[in-house]
């Protein structure tokens, strides 16, 4: 992500993001204070605030380097005393100050450093630095929440398209009057109808490219409900119910199941197992 930037009492403050964090311009903090990236410096050399970099580190890095702190911390507030960003960070393996080279180069700082480092420079410029830091992480709120918000929208819209053509190519026709009607030249094809809509020559007309035929392109809930259809077609012949009649009461059994079928985890487990195991062979 790029730097963003806020205004603060006329200054122009990038903020970076580091460790999934937000890192705030030290150099841009100071640019129109007397004594400019001096004023870092000076910062560092207080004792005070060597202690809150080093009790800032103890609670958010666990690989920071609590010897080599206490060293530095015991020298700290000498006339000698001398601590840059990049001194500190190779010293005790440091994430809250970061030295950075580039466009947007300069000293950054976690934003809970920055806010120290603020209310150091001038407690009303970290005032103003906290209000358009909070107004920049308000919009960005927003805009994510917007973007969440039309997310959620567009995939419910292409959950709907998704199902309608499922529901479309998988689930049976319900037969006219008239289609219930005729008398299909096998029991096979009376199957065919309930669950496809049409017979074996039918669907070969409609599909002269497809290799195999109507049972051999179906999915694997279709199969399923066919087997079921064979058992209740045979227990309705021996009751002796006629074939328009069984045709309707199957149609509306194929409808029913291939409805339960879809919604079924287990069946689509299935359906994905037989679908891999096609693509190896």
């Amino acid at each position: 992500m790029k730097n963003r930037i806020i205004n603060v009492k006329g200054s122009e403050v990038a903020i970076s993001t580091r460790h999934e964090q937000d890192y705030i311009s030290l150099t841009d903090m100071v640019k129109n204070f007397d004594g400019g990236n001096a004023l870092i410096e000076q910062w560092l050399k207080n004792k005070d605030t060597v202690l809150f970099l080093g009790v800032w580190e103890q609670i958010n890095n666990s690989d920071f380097n609590s010897p080599e702190f206490e060293g530095i911390k015991n020298e700290a507030g000498r006339n000698s005393f001398f601590l840059s960003a990049k001194k500190w960070m190779q010293a005790t393996g440091a994430i809250g100050l970061h030295a950075k080279a580039g466009r947007y180069g300069g000293t950054y700082a976690h934003k809970d450093i920055a806010f120290e480092f603020g209310s150091w420079l001038s407690p009303e410029f970290k005032l103003y630095l906290i209000k358009e830091f909070q107004r920049l992480k308000d919009e960005e709120s927003r805009a994510n929440s917007l973007e969440w918000n039309f997310q959620r929208t567009l995939a419910k819209v292409n959950y709907k398209i998704h199902t309608d053509a499922i529901k479309a190519r998988l689930i049976p026709p319900r037969l006219t009057t008239l289609q219930t009607g005729i008398i299909y030249a096998s029991e096979a094809d009376l199957l065919n109808v309930a669950l496809f809509g049409v017979t074996a020559a039918q669907w070969r007309q409609t599909n002269p490219d497809q290799a195999g035929n109507m049972r051999d392109a179906a999915s694997i809930e279709q199969l399923v409900v066919l087997s079921n259809l064979e058992s209740i077609n045979a227990v309705l012949i021996h009751q002796g119910m006629l074939a328009p009649a069984r045709l309707t009461q199957l149609n509306t059994i194929a409808i029913m199941q291939m409805q339960s079928l879809l919604n079924s985890s287990a069946v689509k487990q299935l359906s994905d197992t037989s679908s891999n195991k096609k693509i190896k062979s």
